[in-house]
């Protein structure tokens, strides 16, 4: 699926560079930096949904020292 996108001037050429030097499209580089980070945004976001259930009292945590008792962890 198409998608437009402003790049700020500096990474628009490092972009340029990019492609020339290698022979590869600027499009292929530009999905290649969304697939290696977008795993990451997605955590980063789930993290941040889950403190704030956390600290909104939606989601309760366990002790890790329960975890442990329950799957046999202790030393």
């Amino acid at each position: 699926m198409p998608y437009s996108i402003r790049l700020p001037h500096d990474i628009e050429k490092r972009l340029d560079q990019l492609a020339h030097i290698t022979g590869r499209t600027k499009s292929y580089y530009i999905t290649e930096a969304i697939i290696e980070h977008l795993d990451e945004i997605e955590d980063i976001y789930l993290a941040e949904k889950r403190l704030e259930d956390i600290r909104a009292g939606r989601t309760k945590t366990i002790p890790i020292e329960d975890i442990m008792k329950e799957y046999d962890l202790e030393n």
